[in-house]
C-alpha cells in the first residue's frame, strides 16, 4: 500500500514536470482508453487526405512529390508531442507551399537538387525563427498582421495559386511566371490545351466538388451509418488518385494523349539530411522565412484555437510556436519543406474525433508506411489530379464574406485588405503581405494621431459625465471638461496641444481646464513633453490644468518623473466628479 502511495505521488510530481515541457506528458501517462477509436480514426482519415494532398502541394513548391510525404512524417510526430492542440493536424499546406516556390524560384531552378537544397534551408529558418519566438515570447509580433491584411493576403494567394496549377489542368507547358504574366501566357495559349488532360482534370475537380458539397446529404437520406460518412465523404481525394492513376495506366493515356504524370517515386524513408551552410544564401531566404513563420503561425494558431474552444480546452501560444518550430527542424532533417497546421485537416482531424497527440502520430505512421511500400503505384498517377485536388482545396481561401463585413464596418480596414489583394497580384505574395501590413500600420497611426475627444457634462444629479453632443448634461462658464479617448504618444502630441489650446481660445471665459483620463494606457516621452508644455502656457493664460481619473500605472510614472510635483498634486483627482468639487461647482 506504502508502495502504491509513493508510485501515486511519484506520478502526480512527474507529470507537470512532463507537461511543462513536452504536453504529450499529459495523455502519454494518462491515457484513457477510450480515446483510442477516435485517435485511430482520425489519423486514418487524415492520412488519406495528406497522401495527395502532400504530393500536391510539393508539387506546387517546385518539389518532387516525394518531398511533400516526408514532410508529413517525422514533423507530425514531433508536433503530436509538443503540441497544445489536440486536434491541430500539422503538415504542407498550399500557402506556404506558394510562398515556398515564391522565395527558392529567383535562386535555382526548381526540380533542381540545389532547390531542394534550398528548401531545407528553409525549413531550418522557419523553425528557427519559430522556436526562438516561441522561447522569449515573441507570439505577440504576429498582431501586426491584422486580419484583414490576412484575409486579402490569403483571397489573392489562392487565385495565385489556382491559376498556376491551370498549367496541369490544361496540359499546357508554362513556365513559371508572376500572376499578371501567368493569365496572359494561358489566355495566349489556351488553344494548345490537352483535351483528355484537361477532361481527366475536370472530372477530379467534380468528384471533388461533389464529395465536399453533396455526398453527405445523400449519404445520410440512404440511412448510411453516421461513423461512415466522414470518412466516405473525406476520401475524395485518394478516390480520384486511384481513378485517375489507374485511367492512365490501363489506357496509357500518357504516351497516347501525352498526359502528363508523376513518374517515378522513391520508395523508402526519407533520407538524413542537413542544411547547406551559407550565410549569404540564408540572408536570401530569411525575409520569406519570416513570411512563412509568421503566416503560417497565424494560420496554426487561429484553427486551433477555434477547435479547441469547442472543447473548452486551451492552446498555449508560445508552446505552438515551440511545436511548429520543431516540427519545421523535423522536416529539415528528413528532405522536407516547411510546414503548418492546415485549416482544412484540422477540422477533419477533430470532426473525425482526435482526443490527442496520437492522431497525429498515427498519420505520421501511415504516411511512413505508404512511403515504403506503395509510392511505385503513383507513377501513373496524373498531374491533373494533384492540380484539381490543389485548385478545389484553395478556392474556400477567397474570402468575399471578410472583406463585405469589414466594408460595411470599417471603410480604412476594407482599404488595407484591397491594398494587400491587388499587391500581392501585382508584385508577388511576399513583396504584397509586407505593403498590407505597412498600409495597416500607417492606418493605426493616423486613426490614433487623430483620437475621439469628448467635452464632457453631468448627468443631472449623479456623478456621471457624459459627451455633451449625445446628452443632456450640466457644464459651467468657467470650466471645460474634456476625455480623450487614447493613449498620448508621439504621434497624436500635438493633437492634443491645438485641441486643448483651441478650447481655450474658444471659451475666454474658462478658468479651469480638467483632462480627463479613463481612456489613457500609456504617455510617452513626447507627450509628458507637451504636457508640461500645456501646463505651462495655461498657467500664462489663467487657466489652471486638472487631470482626472489617471490611471494608476500612469500616474505613478508622472509621479516618478516628477509632474505630480510640478503641477501640484491637488490638482490630480480620482474622478472627474472629485475634480467638480475640487474646483468648487458642485457640492460635496
Amino acid at each position: 500500500m506504502a508502495n502504491s502511495q509513493k508510485h501515486s505521488l511519484a506520478n502526480q510530481k512527474t507529470v507537470p514536470w512532463l507537461a511543462k515541457f513536452l504536453p504529450a506528458g499529459h495523455w502519454l501517462q494518462n491515457y484513457p482508453r477510450e480515446h483510442l477509436v477516435g485517435d485511430v480514426l482520425a489519423g486514418f482519415i487524415v492520412a488519406v487526405m495528406l497522401v495527395p494532398q502532400g504530393m500536391a502541394y510539393a508539387l506546387l513548391a517546385g518539389l518532387p512529390p516525394q518531398v511533400g510525404l516526408y514532410a508529413s512524417i517525422l514533423p507530425l510526430v514531433i508536433y503530436g508531442l509538443l503540441g497544445s492542440s489536440r486536434a491541430l493536424a500539422v503538415g504542407p499546406v498550399a500557402i506556404v507551399s506558394l510562398l515556398v516556390a515564391t522565395g527558392i524560384a529567383p535562386l535555382a531552378e526548381v526540380g533542381s537538387a540545389a532547390y531542394l537544397a534550398l528548401a531545407i534551408v528553409l525549413a531550418l529558418l522557419v523553425g528557427a525563427i519559430q522556436m526562438v519566438m516561441g522561447l522569449v515570447r515573441l507570439g505577440f509580433l504576429v498582431n501586426f498582421l491584422s486580419h484583414p491584411v490576412l484575409a486579402g493576403f490569403t483571397s489573392a494567394a489562392a487565385l495565385v495559386i489556382g491559376f498556376s496549377q491551370l498549367k496541369h489542368l490544361l496540359g499546357l507547358a508554362t513556365p513559371r511566371l508572376e500572376f499578371l504574366e501567368t493569365v496572359g501566357y494561358t489566355a495566349v495559349h489556351l488553344q494548345e490545351t490537352n483535351l483528355t488532360t484537361l477532361a481527366i482534370g475536370g472530372v477530379s475537380i467534380l468528384i471533388l466538388v461533389y464529395f465536399k458539397a453533396g455526398l453527405g446529404q445523400q449519404l445520410k437520406r440512404w440511412r448510411v451509418p453516421a461513423g461512415w460518412v466522414l470518412p466516405i465523404t473525406k476520401s475524395a481525394p485518394l478516390v480520384i488518385v486511384v481513378l485517375g492513376t489507374a485511367l492512365v495506366w490501363g489506357l496509357g493515356l500518357n504516351e497516347q494523349a501525352g498526359v502528363a504524370i508523376v513518374g517515378d517515386v522513391p520508395a523508402g524513408l526519407p533520407p538524413l539530411t542537413l542544411p547547406l551552410v551559407d550565410l549569404a544564401v540564408w540572408q536570401k531566404l530569411l525575409p520569406t522565412a519570416l513570411v512563412i513563420s509568421f503566416v503560417g503561425y497565424m494560420e496554426s494558431i487561429a484553427v486551433a484555437k477555434s477547435l479547441a474552444s469547442k472543447r473548452r480546452q486551451k492552446v498555449g501560444a508560445n508552446q505552438e510556436l515551440l511545436a511548429l518550430g520543431a516540427a519545421n527542424l523535423g522536416a529539415m532533417f528528413t528532405g522536407g519543406f516547411p510546414v503548418t497546421g492546415g485549416f482544412s485537416r484540422s477540422v477533419v482531424n477533430f470532426d473525425a474525433g482526435a482526443n490527442s497527440g496520437l492522431a497525429s502520430i498515427i498519420t505520421a505512421v501511415l504516411i511512413a508506411l505508404t512511403v515504403i511500400f506503395l509510392t511505385p503505384i503513383f507513377y501513373f498517377l496524373p498531374q491533373a489530379v494533384l492540380a484539381a485536388i490543389v485548385m478545389v482545396a484553395v478556392a474556400g481561401l477567397v474570402d468575399v464574406k471578410t472583406f463585405r463585413h469589414v466594408w460595411q464596418y470599417n471603410k480604412a480596414d476594407a482599404a488595407s485588405f484591397v491594398v494587400t489583394f491587388f499587391a500581392v497580384l501585382a508584385v508577388g505574395v511576399e513583396n504584397g503581405i509586407l505593403l498590407g501590413v505597412g498600409v495597416a500600420m500607417l492606418l493605426f497611426i493616423w486613426r490614433s494621431s487623430r483620437p475621439h475627444v469628448a467635452v464632457v457634462g453631468r448627468l443631472g444629479d449623479s456623478e456621471i459625465y457624459r459627451n455633451v453632443l449625445r446628452h443632456k448634461v450640466q457644464c459651467w462658464p468657467n470650466v471645460v471638461a474634456v476625455r480623450i479617448d487614447e493613449s498620448l504618444y508621439f504621434a497624436n502630441s500635438k493633437f492634443l496641444e491645438d485641441t486643448v489650446l483651441g478650447v481655450i481660445a474658444d471659451q475666454p471665459e474658462i478658468d479651469h481646464f480638467v483632462l480627463i483620463g479613463t481612456a489613457v494606457n500609456f504617455i510617452d516621452a513626447s507627450a509628458l513633453e507637451t504636457l508640461e508644455s500645456l501646463a505651462r502656457q495655461l498657467k500664462d493664460a489663467g487657466v489652471q490644468l486638472h487631470l482626472a481619473a489617471i490611471k494608476g500605472p500612469v500616474l505613478d510614472r508622472l509621479r516618478d518623473i516628477g509632474f505630480v510635483d510640478h503641477l501640484g498634486e491637488q490638482f490630480f483627482h480620482l474622478t472627474t466628479h472629485d475634480a467638480m468639487k475640487a474646483i468648487g461647482v458642485v457640492g460635496e
